[in-house]
């Protein structure tokens, strides 16, 4: 390589060519131009025929100069110079890319395959074979062992390769480069993404072998930049307490958590943020517990990979409940029944069971309750004991069976024998309220009606230890609900009755509450069979997607403690769909922690690559002056009239070429409407083309681009409708009315219309044209948006509706009973019908799942991002969506009018 200013030729021998230039002056100066075909009378041979001798023509000394332009422009360009250019590969013989593609590779990924690539074309250049080594790849079954390639067939190998949802394997690396035979001393480059593994030993290994054995660079991310790890919630008195890890602790740092369902629906949203000296944040889940029952996985917003995601299974989601009443007279069919109120209040958040309580304990069961149960046999004392110590809940009501009852070891408390009632022609107290709930109490934050008395209780015997028992008091300090931990489970003993006999609470909502809340104490239940293997159903990939497990998936061992995700076992879910079991990545593994570089050795971050090939621009720039020779050449001919035409030759050659010589332009933008040609307008008019509107944001805007260009695609697929390249509009400067769609991604920095623009797109609807807004996250609240309303302030916005599910949009192509993006659960509003202006086609459509990010389509036809969470069926819904929009707009609401058709035939009957 020759390296001249900050100019570097990567084939310099080629720049020997140069000193030809010389001799091609003397050649071209000496050959003349192609005669020239002139048409005249043939009488006008005889005038003026008079023998002159006459010399040869030569060519004009400017068209010389202009063809060893071309030659030069033609010698640099295979010269391969190269702008600012990446520092040279040391050493001469082949050289080891070790390439870190676990799971923390996946947010960042894309700086990994640039690096991957300017190492590639480095190694080309200087023809240099390449050692890759993807560590997460080495223990797949059937992988080959990396063999010392060319860098070309490198590069279709790294064109397969993707993150892993498993960790990288330093010590199958190790081996596989010793394998290899490398002559010694080698050059290496470890694209590392900076996160120590459990196995350090092996991962420090590694490290001393490639710097003790060559030259070592050592990529890795930046503190801040390393990939997060969701941890598994934990239970609390107020619900799920989500956690979030972190390898960097020092700054303060906010990342926001979402709760989908099953089918990847919108569940809720959390933001959990670290403190300064933190490297895991908690926070908790308070959600009612019919939406907790939800909750399928727990998602990190805003970044991709299998360490984002939690995967929650049916012992997260339902609590089965056992439920035991005292005597005959306990059936929960009547109003006076021991377990009627109890029965209701859980009967829509956990899975009930009724019977005896040896036939409860012999099934999986979270919370058991006994309401009024007295005397218990010795064999149900032991059987609820150790229940409780592996995790159970036992609550236990208050009646005149219990208040016998002065030897229990089941209580949290010693009890009096006898009850206390307040009230009655016996007694000179009045029924007791219930005083505020104490911090340190499950219920703390539950607010208490003023109706709620208590008219009669059990009390217990003063103990030292009695205070930090109290969950719940009456007003005049007396115990209400006292609870104990034992192992890993609880003891609870609510000192009225179950039902209305001695209170009114159980007819109260807070009754509702606290049950809610004594559930989600428990730890639930585990599904499948303690003994039995679990087939994988559903795994995730290396950017934390559900999808069908692959061949080498196995079954997951029952005992969760000998789980480790690897390419057999990948995270996901296991089992049988009516019972299965989420296995996530930090089940398996330990807290993110940062790798240090090897000593001696600087980290070099992952930035995007300034080096500038300027091959392709000289290569272009010689083939627009050839065409501008060859145009010369036949006007020099006569070929071409002194005419307008002649004129515009060149200027149409250099139009063509920069078409293809130039980088793909990310967006077409529209003509002005002012001053368009007849050939514009017709142009215009002769294509029907999707339309979006400009943001500003030039990632938001490059999306809407993509998008677009992926649902045209799917359009010529599978429809009739054939549309052209999708534009980018500046309404304050752009003619609306040749585009039936105008697609607006809401941005919070975008700025309102000014007079001009408002005025273009009240026009457009007017005429017919239909807006699609797209505030591209579900989380946000609805029509309500500051976004929104800045920039549709000033526009005739009709009254809107939720999409109703007879609606033509939901049935004009596709039948669609949901309309998901790159998200799912947020409300599509549409025009309400009023009338039958421009076709009954509603002028505006708002929506919130992000449609264009789930069309986007990269040049190869590959998605560009992920669906969250339903994969490729949530994205081939999106697409279905898009087709039904785009055949709405287009073809009006014909569907509607085929409702008519009875009452049509019925009227001519008559």
């Amino acid at each position: 390589m020759l390296t001249l200013g900050g100019l570097t030729f990567a084939a310099p021998w080629m720049l020997a060519a140069l000193a030809l230039l010389p001799i091609m002056w003397w050649l071209l100066r000496l050959t003349p131009p192609a005669p020239r075909r002139v048409l005249f009378p043939p009488l006008r041979l005889l005038l003026g025929l008079l023998p002159k001798e006459e010399t040869p023509h030569r060519t004009p000394w400017w068209l010389i100069l202009l063809r060893l332009v071309i030659a030069g422009l033609v010698i640099a360009a295979l010269a391969q110079p190269l702008l600012r250019a990446s520092e040279t590969l040391p050493g001469d013989g082949p050289i080891v890319i070790l390439l870190d593609n676990g799971w923390s590779a996946a947010p960042h990924w894309d700086r990994r395959t640039e690096a991957l690539d300017d190492l590639l074309d480095q190694a080309a250049r200087t023809d240099r074979s390449v050692l890759l080594v993807p560590s997460a790849d080495l223990d797949v079954p059937g992988t080959a062992a990396p063999e010392i390639l060319p860098a070309a067939e490198a590069r279709r190998i790294a064109a397969g390769l993707a993150p892993r949802p498993w960790p990288a394997d330093p010590a199958a690396a190790l081996a596989a480069i010793e394998s290899a035979m490398l002559p010694m001393p080698t050059s290496a480059t470890w694209l590392a993404d900076g996160l120590a593994i459990d196995d350090q030993a092996a991962q420090q290994a590694l490290a001393t072998w490639l710097q003790g054995n060559g030259d070592l660079r050592f990529y890795a991310e930046t503190a801040g930049q390393r990939a997060h790890l969701v941890l598994s919630p934990r239970h609390d008195t107020s619900g799920l307490v989500l956690r979030v890890a972190r390898a960097d602790a020092g700054a303060v740092e906010t990342v926001a958590l979402r709760a989908l369902d099953a089918d990847g629906g919108f569940v809720a949203r959390q933001e959990v943020t670290f403190a300064v000296d933190k490297t895991i944040a908690e926070a908790a889940f308070d959600i009612p517990g019919e939406l907790r029952n939800r909750i399928a996985s727990i998602v990190l917003e805003n970044e991709e990979g299998a360490g984002a995601v939690y995967l929650l299974d049916e012992s997260w989601r339902q609590r089965p409940v056992g439920l035991v009443a005292g005597g005959q007279e306990g059936t929960s069919d009547t109003l006076l029944g021991d377990l009627y109120y109890v029965q209701r209040a859980l009967e829509s958040s956990a899975e009930l069971r009724e019977g005896m309580i040896e036939d409860l304990l012999m099934r999986e069961m979270a919370v058991l309750i006994l309401a009024d149960v007295g005397t218990l046999g010795p064999s149900q004392s032991e059987q609820l004991a150790q229940w409780i110590e592996r995790g159970g809940v036992l609550v236990r009501f208050a009646g005149p069976r219990l208040a016998q009852q002065q030897e229990d070891d089941l209580l949290p408390v010693r009890i009096r024998a006898g009850d206390r009632m307040l009230g009655g022609a016996m007694s000179w107290a009045q029924p007791a309220s219930i005083a505020p709930f104490p911090q340190e109490s499950p219920f703390a934050g539950l607010v208490v009606p003023p109706d709620v008395r208590v008219a009669r209780q059990i009390l217990a015997e003063p103990d030292l230890d009695l205070g930090g028992k109290i969950w719940a008091r009456l007003a005049d300090g007396t115990p209400l609900v006292t609870g104990e931990r034992r192992g890993e489970g609880w003891t609870v003993l609510v000192h009225t009755t179950a039902n209305a006999d001695w209170s009114n609470l159980a007819l109260s909502g807070l009754f509702v509450q606290m049950l809610e809340r004594l559930v989600a104490l428990s730890q639930g239940v585990a599904t499948g069979s303690a003994a039995e293997a679990l087939p994988p159903l559903l795994t995730l990939d290396g950017f934390g997607r559900l999808g069908t497990p692959p061949a080498q998936a196995g079954a997951l061992a029952p005992d969760p403690t000998a789980n480790r995700p690897g390419p057999t076992s990948p995270p996901g879910y296991y089992g049988y769909e009516a019972a299965r079991r989420g296995f996530s990545l930090a089940d398996g593994i330990g807290l993110p922690a940062p790798f240090a570089a090897p000593t001696g050795i600087a980290a070099l971050p992952y930035a995007a690559t300034a080096e500038l090939a300027l091959l392709p621009w000289l290569l272009a720039a010689a083939l627009l002056l050839l065409a501008i020779d060859g145009a010369i050449g036949l006007a020099l001919r006569g070929l071409l009239m002194p005419t307008r035409r002649a004129a515009t030759a060149p200027i149409a050659a250099l139009a063509f070429l920069l078409a293809f010589a130039a980088p793909a332009i990310a967006q077409e933008t529209a003509a002005p409407a002012s001053g368009m040609s007849d050939e514009a307008i017709i142009e215009a008019i002769g294509v029907t083309r999707l339309a979006f509107i400009v943001t500003g944001d030039d990632e938001v805007d490059a999306t809407t681009m993509a998008g677009l260009q992926g649902l045209t695609l799917i359009l010529h697929q599978r429809t009739a409708a054939e549309l052209g390249t999708p534009v980018a509009i500046h309404p304050d400067r752009d003619e609306l009315a040749f585009y039936p769609i105008l697609y607006w991604p809401v941005t919070q920095g975008q700025p309102p219309l000014n007079e001009t623009g408002r005025n273009r797109i009240n026009e457009f609807m007017r005429n017919g044209g239909m807006l699609v807004f797209d505030l591209r996250d579900p989380g946000v609240t609805g029509l309500g948006a500051s976004a929104l309303q800045t920039m549709t302030a000033g526009l005739d916005i009709p009254p809107l509706t939720p999409l109703p599910a007879e609606h033509v949009l939901a049935r004009t192509f596709y039948l669609l009973r949901e309309f998901p993006g790159r998200w799912t659960g947020g409300t599509v509003w549409v025009e309400r019908a009023e009338g039958r202006v421009n076709d009954g086609v509603a002028s505006v459509v708002v929506g919130s799942n992000d449609w264009a990010a789930a069309w986007a389509i990269d040049e190869l036809g590959r998605p560009m991002f992920p669906v969250v969470p339903g994969g490729d069926r949530q994205r081939e819904f999106a697409f279905r969506f898009g087709v039904n929009l785009a055949m709405y707009a287009l073809t009006g609401n014909y569907k509607s009018d085929q409702v008519h058709i009875p009452s049509i035939l019925e009227r001519l009957g008559q």
